[in-house]
């Protein structure tokens, strides 16, 4: 492996001279400077980045930490994360919390111990002051699927409630007169956002009760007990609306062995636009932009780490129906 030192042989200069240049951290001569870059390519040397953390520079790494990569929501989001990364010379460590706030927080010690340039955080449980205190010690973050809008801090968020309003009236628009909705976690933002959507709507309509809102832990086995749990006490469902396309996803082989025929009697939404190609009916849904959340939330992270001016709120991305064969 090539060296530092090979690099300052080749150039004619002191190693020191190339750790001043290389670490922009002192004056080096224009002639010097064209000398050691020629050996740099020459030898195709490339810097350890370790090396240089522990001299107080940068390590060209980020972090991505997640809830549950088993959701398919997070790997599109990973990888536009190091799409973007790699594009600026980053690599990006990823850390699966499984929404536990004590691994969450063993996670965030060792990044801070191996001096993590930025975190981008996706967590059900992370509190504003935990992201205060990361940015007071000069680690930048950018938050996703998640707000605090009383704090300066870079969020992104899709229109949850928009995109909840859209999913209960397209299914009234095509016919639904008595829905059923699927709820998330009632501690996750986006997923609060949506039902509080759902009830907004609903609760004005004369067969709406609260026994027709099941939780479904944003899983497939989650959506599949709740709708044969809502199913058992109303039989004359005839729209639903999951909270994401994983309880959609088992709300729809809940219903299929039931004997329930989507979309004839049912009509079913889902809400992410994940890549559910082997499921069918395909399950209509409302669609995030989920490779455009993962981009700008690491080009904003990168903007952080550059001191470049990035204004410290929520960036919210709109949604769009995507109309498929369960309505």
């Amino acid at each position: 492996m090539t060296t530092i030192r090979d690099v300052s042989k080749l150039a004619g200069v002191s190693v020191a001279t190339v750790s001043r240049l290389l670490n922009q951290s002192g004056y080096v001569s224009k002639e010097a400077e064209i000398a050691i870059m020629a050996a740099i390519q020459k030898l195709n040397y490339k810097p350890n980045n370790i090396a240089r953390s522990l001299a107080g520079k940068k390590t060209a790494a980020v972090a991505l930490m997640v809830p549950d990569i088993l959701n398919p929501f997070f790997p599109e989001i990973a990888r536009a994360a190091e799409d973007a990364a790699a594009a600026e010379g980053y690599t990006l460590v990823l850390c699966n919390t499984d929404d536990n706030p004590a691994k969450e927080k063993q996670y965030i010690e060792t990044l801070i111990n191996k001096q993590i340039d930025g975190i981008i955080i996706s967590s059900y449980t992370i509190q504003p002051e935990q992201i205060i205190a990361l940015q007071d010690r000069s680690i930048p973050v950018v938050a996703i699927d998640k707000s605090f809008p009383d704090h300066p801090i870079v969020t992104i968020t899709a229109a949850n409630r928009h995109g909840g309003e859209m999913a209960v009236n397209h299914l009234l628009s095509i016919g639904s007169r008595k829905i059923a909705h699927i709820s998330g976690p009632t501690h996750v933002h986006a997923s609060r956002e949506r039902t509080l959507a759902y009830e907004e709507i609903c609760k004005e309509l004369p067969w709406f009760t609260p026994s027709l809102i099941g939780y479904g832990n944003f899983t497939v086995a989650g959506g599949y007990q709740a709708m044969k749990d809502i199913y058992k006490k109303h039989p004359d469902v005839d729209g639903v609306f999951a909270g994401n396309d994983l309880m959609a996803a088992g709300a729809l082989k809940a219903l299929i062995e039931l004997g329930v025929r989507v979309p004839e009697q049912v009509k079913l939404i889902g809400f992410d636009g994940i890549r559910m190609d082997m499921v069918y009916p395909e399950i209509t849904t409302i669609s995030q932009q989920i490779y455009s959340f993962g981009e700008t939330a690491m080009n904003y992270l990168i903007r952080l780490i550059n001191n470049e001016p990035v204004e410290r709120k929520n960036y919210e991305f709109d949604v769009e129906l995507l109309r498929k064969g369960t309505t």
